[in-house]
């Protein structure tokens, strides 16, 4: 019995080599081309249920509330570099500095 699990174990471990998980972020489209475009549109790597996610917030890429924006919010993680995407706590993928969505909380 013990041996019949150490085998089964050592097929998964191969047979998962080398995979990718679907939520990896990659910077190729569903048919294998790279993303040409604005990185902040760039949703390749996010998965469809972020994209729902991010819809069931309200996330929308202008923000309806000129004083809201994502840039002012506490949940904003800001980007890395100057004129880089920035993100989200509550849902992956890039977000524009000006979005909005119906979680926004003032920082602190």
């Amino acid at each position: 019995m013990a041996t019949n699990l150490f085998l089964l174990g050592g097929t998964w471990m191969v047979s998962s080599c080398g995979s990718q998980s679907s939520d990896s972020e990659g910077a190729e489209n569903g048919e294998g081309e790279p993303y040409v475009g604005d990185p902040c549109n760039d949703m390749t790597g996010v998965s469809e249920d972020e994209l729902a996610k991010r819809k069931q917030f309200g996330y929308v890429e202008k923000t309806p509330i000129p004083e809201n924006t994502c840039r002012n919010c506490q949940l904003f993680i800001p980007p890395e570099e100057e004129g880089g995407c920035g993100a989200c706590l509550l849902f992956k993928g890039p977000v524009l500095d000006d979005a909005y969505c119906t979680y926004w909380a003032p920082q602190v």
